[in-house]
This record gives C-alpha cells, sequence and structure tokens, in this order.
C-alpha cells in the first residue's frame, strides 16, 4: 500500500471538512445533490464522451494503482539476471528454460524465451522495445483519463454555480431565500475544484509515476535480457544494471 496516498487522501478530506467547519459553513454546506448531479455525473459523461472504451477499460484497471502500486524489486531483479548469466555461461542458454514456467511477468517470460530461442540479440531489442513502448503509452492514455476529469470538473463546477445562481434569480422577490441559494450555488464550485485538485489531478500524476518507473524496470531487463544473450561477463551485468537503481 501508498501510505502517502492514503495519508494525502486523508488530509484532503480533513482539509476541505475542516474548513468548512471553521469557516462557519458547517457539513450541511458540502452536501448539495444537485452539485453531485451537475459537476460528477457531467465530468464522467464529458470523459466518456473523449475516451475509447479500451483506454477508459484499462483506466479502471490501474486507478487501484494510486494506492496499490505493483510491487518492484530492482534490486532482486538484478540478482536473478545475474543468477541466469552466471548459469547460461556455465551450462548454455537452453538451462534457462526450466526458468520460464517459474515468471509471472508475461514481459519477462516473453524475453527469456527469446533468449532460450537464440533470438538475435538486435532483433530481440527492437521487439521487446516495441511491446514496452506500446504498453508505456496505453498505460498513460488511461493515466490521462484522470487528466480530462480535472479538466473538465471545474467547468461542470462553474456550471453549477451558475445554474444555481439564475434559480437565486427566480426568488429575488423572496430575500429569505437568497442566502441559502447562493450557498448552494457556490457548493457546486468546491466541488468541481476540490474534485480536480484533491483527486482527479493527483491520481493521474501518481499513476504516471507508477508508469515510468514500470519502463525504467522494463529497459533494464531488455538490457539484462541481450547481456545474457551475448555472454556478458555477470559481474559486469550487475555492474551496467545496477546504473538504473539511480
Amino acid at each position: 500500500m501508498d501510505i502517502l496516498s492514503v495519508i494525502g487522501a486523508i488530509l484532503g478530506l480533513v482539509a476541505l471538512v475542516g474548513g468548512s467547519i471553521l469557516k462557519g459553513a458547517g457539513l450541511s454546506g458540502l452536501w448539495s445533490p444537485a452539485a453531485f448531479m451537475i459537476v460528477i455525473v457531467g465530468t464522467i459523461a464529458a470523459i466518456l464522451l473523449q475516451t475509447p472504451m479500451h483506454t477508459f477499460r484499462r483506466a479502471l484497471g490501474i486507478v487501484r494503482w494510486v494506492f496499490f502500486p505493483p510491487p518492484q524489486d530492482h534490486a532482486g531483479l538484478i540478482a536473478r539476471m545475474v543468477e541466469w548469466s552466471t548459469i547460461s555461461r556455465k551450462q548454455g542458454l537452453l538451462a534457462l528454460e526450466p526458468v520460464l514456467d517459474q515468471l509471472a511477468d508475461p514481459f519477462l517470460r516473453k524475453g527469456l524465451q527469446m533468449v532460450v530461442d537464440g533470438v538475435e540479440p538486435e532483433t530481440m531489442r527492437q521487439m521487446l522495445e516495441i511491446e514496452a513502448q506500446a504498453q508505456q503509452h496505453r498505460d498513460t492514455a488511461a493515466a490521462k483519463v484522470f487528466e480530462g476529469m480535472g479538466i473538465y470538473s471545474p467547468t461542470m463546477g462553474i456550471i453549477g454555480a451558475v445554474l444555481g445562481l439564475m434559480a437565486v434569480m427566480k426568488n429575488l422577490s423572496d430575500p429569505s431565500k437568497l442566502g441559502h441559494g447562493i450557498a448552494a450555488a457556490f457548493t457546486a464550485t468546491i466541488y468541481g475544484i476540490g474534485a480536480a485538485n484533491l483527486m482527479f489531478l493527483p491520481m493521474c500524476s501518481k499513476l504516471k509515476g507508477v508508469i515510468h518507473r514500470q519502463q525504467v524496470e522494463r529497459e533494464m531487463l531488455i538490457e539484462g535480457l541481450i547481456a545474457i544473450a551475448e555472454g556478458e561477463n555477470p559481474r559486469n551485468l550487475e555492474s551496467r544494471l545496477n546504473g538504473f537503481l539511480h
């Protein structure tokens, strides 16, 4: 679990609720079904119009990474590849075939299969780089779904505020309703700006960070697998891959 994400989410909620109470608006001032409908439902509608189905599904699939990012153990991967390099130099590349069944990562398994099959290193590099870049592109496009929601939600908040003020203008003859109506109108603005800056945009940035770290790991794997295929000395391999840790 990403502790910083949990702390950030809690502090954001505390800031919003606590600020409302301290300013005298109270908890009731933050609740407005109409504002929720306009801002949240409207933002979802806008992003659905913008996003292809496969990208939206991917976005729903990776949103958990905000709090539960995929585990990464670069030092452990380096140690495993050094071990594979040692085995291949002593027993040949085919000796790595039993390792394939132990790998859960499809990208790593595919790359090691190429090594065992004797694919040319340059051809292997091209194929793996294309796959790594394609995966990064898919995941980045999915992360930008939340960036889009962060862009649309403040605008939807303004729309909600305008609609609320329009309703207030219809009741100018009854001064007792003006204060409550204006407060309710600005609740939509809070929803829009708050959702963008406390949820959607930070989620997008967090996801982009996870995606970048995954891409660095794939680049490290490609370098390691190519070195194994070329029969590089395990000590040299370890020194090269340790550069990715920094």
